[in-house]
């Protein structure tokens, strides 16, 4: 590498935030700024850092996509034999990061999660393309395999399967909810002087307060 990255910088502007006004829940401002932010980020606007922890206190981190959130928290779905599923199983506290560059936005979210309801993970699984559900069944997600050949010589076996058949839910793979108890929104500004505003769940209800950046 010829450049030298730590002369890569750029300045950072957006709306002032005022704790003074925010509202007295974090969800109804996460709904505002993700619909902004799918607008600006396309496609991308629901990507999200997941990091979760194993047995051994061992940090890890993936980007996965948001599905959906209501007031009981944050939805997104995977296989429950990865990595991830594993780490959950043992240990069911994880982070998520938003980062949306076109707004100079970030938002944290870290609470506890559990696994969503049979009914809904079927219902969500329902909606998805043919091919996505394909790939739940042809995916041993984390598991190592010989080579590119392999996966692809077991998706043309499953497609043959299921040819003229109606692709059902694996047992393994569905959805999982994340129950925030914190949320932390950050609006860059000049000077490095951020806007940091965060929740906090304590005693049954929302706490807000400001952050130095």
């Amino acid at each position: 590498m010829t450049r030298n990255i730590a002369d890569i910088r750029r300045d950072y502007e957006g709306g002032k935030m005022d704790e003074s006004i925010m509202p007295d829940e974090p969800m109804p401002l996460f709904d505002e700024w993700l619909a902004l932010a799918l607008d600006s980020e396309g496609l991308d606007g629901n990507a999200m850092t997941l990091s979760t922890v194993d047995r051994q206190g061992h940090p890890h981190a993936r980007v996965v996509l948001l599905k959906g959130s209501d007031e009981q928290g944050l939805y997104f779905y995977s296989n429950y034999h990865s990595h991830k599923g594993s780490e959950l199983a043992n240990v069911p506290q994880a982070a998520l990061t938003f980062w949306w560059p076109s707004l100079d936005r970030q938002v944290r979210i870290e609470g506890r999660v559990n696994k969503i309801s049979k009914k809904e993970s079927d219902a969500y699984f329902a909606s998805r393309p043919w091919d996505s559900k394909l790939g739940a069944w042809v995916a041993t997600q984390s598991v190592v395999i010989p080579d590119r050949e392999w996966l692809e010589e077991r998706e043309q076996r499953y497609r043959q399967v299921y040819a003229d058949q109606e692709i059902h839910r694996p047992v393994h793979w569905g959805g999982y909810r994340v129950v925030p108890s914190m949320i932390e929104f950050w609006q860059g500004q000049l000077s490095r002087l951020h806007d940091r505003i965060r929740y906090e769940y304590r005693d049954g209800e929302w706490h807000h307060f400001r952050l130095a950046p």
